[in-house]
């Protein structure tokens, strides 16, 4: 059985989803309060991290296959590209074209929100495969590298 014990595996499942619904709200409004899409990612892919500590890579991947993590990370990237491109049709890089904030209007905040989007699927997804890669491709401890070295 890999992973850890029942209980901790148990404990994972149910906060693991809470951690996702938070990362989601501070992605959704941090045009609003402090946070927003890089914020909201790191919070999302602490979930996912903390499923592959806590089950195995085998359980995280059937959770978020790498296939699909890949097509997040570059299709945020390409989204955040393609969202600043549409600024050219104003004549300017990035120029907020969905229009100016109004107080007390949710969804008036132009291009911030779907930029937090983009970068929440971009920061999420990368930090992921970041850590499945290192956690999968350690073959030496620190410490037995500097003992080669040394001797």
């Amino acid at each position: 059985m890999k992973g850890m014990t029942l209980i901790v595996k148990t404990i994972t499942d149910f906060v693991a989803a809470f951690i996702v619904v938070f990362g989601a709200y501070i992605v959704l409004y941090g045009h609003l309060t402090p946070g927003g899409g890089f914020a909201g990612g790191v919070i999302i892919a602490c979930a996912f991290i903390l499923l592959m500590l806590a089950h195995g890579k085998d359980e995280a991947f059937a959770r978020l296959p790498e296939k699909v993590a890949h097509v997040l990370d570059s299709g945020g990237a390409l989204a955040f590209l393609i969202i600043g491109w549409v600024g050219i049709s104003g004549g300017f890089f990035f120029l907020n074209v969905f229009g100016r904030g109004e107080m007390f209007r949710l969804l008036s905040s132009g291009m911030i929100l779907p930029l937090n989007i983009a970068i929440a699927f971009k920061v999420g997804s990368s930090l992921f495969l970041v850590f499945a890669a290192l956690a999968m491709f350690r073959r030496r401890s620190f410490r037995s590298m500097i003992e080669e070295e040394l001797s």
